[in-house]
């Protein structure tokens, strides 16, 4: 019976593990992105025109919302608005649930200065994470920072 047991528990736990998606990037959100590894180190080093390059070469293979979505934080941080504005709005097309999208929406409409449309993430965001998340919490203090200056 004790080995029984303990082979139950082994399986359990294992298929518990299994069963937890992993995620080359910290905010992937989806089981069939590509391997974003090398983007996320390039991303983390501030490389951004590196990153960009790799981004552009994936979302030429590869229509998939977190590519869209690092492409549009990527551009965001090298100024151009309004190309990111695309790329989110591509990931959200397809992944209207993107936690990490909207988060990053929220951000560059904080950037530039609409905080109207900045609080519809944030509104979006509380309804997708009833119990909070990261994205909320990061979304909460960008405009709370924006909003104090």
């Amino acid at each position: 019976m004790a080995t029984a047991l303990g082979s139950l528990a082994v399986f359990t736990v294992a298929t518990t593990v299994l069963s937890i998606p992993a995620y080359a990037v910290d905010n992937i959100e989806s089981a069939d992105a590509p391997d974003l590894t090398s983007v996320k180190a390039k991303i983390d080093a501030k490389n951004y025109t590196g990153a960009l390059e790799e981004l552009r070469g994936l979302a030429e293979d590869t229509q998939q919302a977190d590519v869209y979505n690092l492409l549009g934080f990527t551009l965001r941080k090298t100024g151009d608005y309004k190309t990111a504005l695309t790329y989110y709005t591509k990931a959200l097309e397809m992944q209207p649930d993107h936690k990490a999208a909207h988060e990053y929406l929220g951000e560059l409409y904080v950037e530039t200065g609409d905080m109207a449309k900045a609080n519809e993430q944030l509104a979006t965001l509380g309804k997708l994470c009833p119990q909070g998340c990261e994205e909320l919490e990061d979304l909460q203090k960008a405009i709370a920072t924006k909003v104090t200056k």
